[in-house]
């Protein structure tokens, strides 16, 4: 099957591994430390790119024929807004505190250098299943950062996940105390650079 080619399979692993958009190409970080101070808007913001990265990679890949060169940003940054606007509006109307506490962030996604970079690099040279296939596996790569991040501070700055007490009454009544350190925007720079030194570390090998 054509969706399960050896270069669909590269498109869709590399970008979770080997190319990570986060901690091999350090593309992404503004955004990424921005809103991991809790674990749900770490999800959503997860999310919200990567829709939008899919669907701006399968329908800048369609249109990419049609595109005169000397105005592709243009075009690219156009087809961005719209679905960074769909998406605000959704997130508005379904989920407003989390949009709330996103503020500014989902706006920004328009100058996600990820987004601009797989449009660039990717959709405008490939077909589009190879293009959406593509754009979801950088998202998630984007999406599992902000995750493990998010979930960490969380957990340690407040003792609890989702917002759900985690953390038992009891090591509290012994003397523990959460890490306020951990809700400070310092740390997300701290705990990013640590995945960075465990990836390379143990599971990335250069070429």
């Amino acid at each position: 099957m054509a969706l399960l080619s050896k270069q669909n399979k590269e498109a869709f692993l590399n970008p979770l591994n080997i190319d990570h958009p986060i901690l091999i190409q350090v593309l992404g970080i503004c955004s990424a430390l921005a809103v991991t101070s809790q674990l749900k808007p770490a999800i959503v913001m997860g999310l919200a790119v990567t829709v939008i990265t899919a669907f701006s990679n399968v329908i800048i890949s369609i249109i990419r024929k049609t595109i005169p060169n000397r105005i592709r940003i243009i075009v690219q940054l156009v087809v961005v807004a719209a679905l960074v606007t769909i998406v605000s509006q959704i997130l508005k109307a379904f989920a407003y505190d989390v949009s709330v506490q996103l503020s500014v962030y989902v706006g920004l996604i328009i100058t996600n250098c990820i987004l601009m970079g797989r449009l660039e690099a990717f959709a405008m040279m490939n077909k589009p299943i190879p293009s959406l296939i593509d754009g979801i596996s950088n998202g998630l790569g984007y999406a599992m950062i902000l995750v493990i991040v998010g979930g960490i501070r969380e957990l340690l700055g407040r003792g609890t996940l989702l917002g759900f007490k985690i953390i038992p009454s009891a090591f509290y009544d012994f003397g523990y105390m959460d890490n306020g350190m951990m809700t400070m925007p310092a740390m997300a720079l701290i705990l990013l650079g640590c995945v960075i030194w465990v990836h390379r570390a143990y599971f990335y090998k250069e070429k």
